[in-house]
């Protein structure tokens, strides 16, 4: 097992090597720059030949890069061009809310989307399966964005209820934060849950088809056990390989959601860097994001061997 763990963070470095490649050269690619913005109407070529020289933007592309990469390795992820603090801290603080949110999310999806999929399976057919076929269909096809910004009209129009602004950490006062989050939450977790039971329910019918169902039925065994003791059981790789996916894509950023209801997460910061041209905190959130993304995938790839004892890896 550890000497698998050992050849997959070895196999991170090229991985993470390309994309922050990648990155680099796509920002070189984006019209305009961050000392236009940052200079406005005051600008002048004295100014920005200091503003280049001060940011290293007056060295090669190649030096650039290497600059940039090799105290990237170290934790060293620059300074930010606009605020001037230091952007791996700042990464990590962000990290913590959208983690929050995330597992938040996660713990919905999974309470709507297994109940709702092994239900759907069970009455395969039948007028139950249909509606929860199509609460399914709906989670996948409505955009986070849509659905957001309904709920928030609802809330407010109809039932005179006003979402919390600003953010206020779990620590600081637990019932407040849970207030704040609880909203983007069901948004994203109900957007989940639509894949999770789609999953579930194909998943659960796949098994309950294999010869082994019918040698446990005719021993007598009660539909709780076949189902959930059986059924389930093997039917939950897929499940939890999807449910990794949809976790590293929102540890990576929930950026509708925190957008909206003005959560200070990575997505928001790393759209907000974006939009102002700040290249070192676009280049570390997203070798942040990566580096995150692949993470979760090595501890689901892992959790197979849990699950179900036929997986080992050597």
């Amino acid at each position: 097992m550890w000497s698998y763990i050992i050849k997959r963070l070895l196999g991170l470095i090229p991985v993470l090597i390309g994309i922050s490649l990648c990155i680099f050269l796509v920002l070189q690619l984006i019209p305009g720059d961050v000392i236009s913005g940052l200079l406005g109407i005051e600008e002048n070529p004295e100014l920005r030949a200091q503003l280049e020289k001060k940011f290293g933007l007056d060295q090669p592309l190649y030096k650039q890069y290497w600059d940039w990469i090799s105290k990237a390795v170290r934790g060293n992820f620059g300074r930010s061009f606009r605020t001037d603090n230091e952007i791996f801290p700042e990464i990590i603080a962000r990290f913590k809310i959208t983690a929050q949110l995330t597992v938040m999310a996660a713990v919905i999806s999974c309470l709507i989307g297994i109940p709702l999929g092994i239900l759907s399976a069970i009455k395969r057919n039948t007028w139950v399966d249909g509606i929860v076929r199509i609460i399914a269909l709906l989670g996948v096809s409505v955009p986070n964005f849509a659905s957001a910004t309904l709920l928030v009209l609802f809330l407010s129009l109809v039932l005179n209820y006003y979402p919390p602004v600003g953010y206020v950490g779990f620590f600081n006062n637990a019932s407040v934060n849970m207030k704040i989050m609880i909203l983007p939450a069901i948004i994203l977790g109900t957007s989940m849950s639509g894949s999770v039971m789609r999953m579930t329910r194909s998943s659960v019918l796949e098994v309950l088809r294999q010869d082994f169902i019918k040698t446990v039925r005719a021993k007598g065994a009660s539909e709780k056990i076949v189902i959930f003791k059986h059924a389930l059981k093997n039917g939950l790789i897929p499940i939890i390989t999807l449910i990794g996916m949809q976790i590293g894509s929102l540890l990576g950023g929930a950026v509708v959601a925190e957008q909206i209801f003005s959560i200070p997460g990575l997505g928001l910061m790393t759209l907000t860097a974006i939009n102002q041209r700040d290249y070192p905190v676009v280049q570390g959130c997203v070798l942040f994001i990566a580096f995150v993304y692949v993470l979760v995938n090595l501890i689901v790839d892992i959790l197979y061997t849990y699950v179900d004892p036929r997986i080992s890896y050597k």
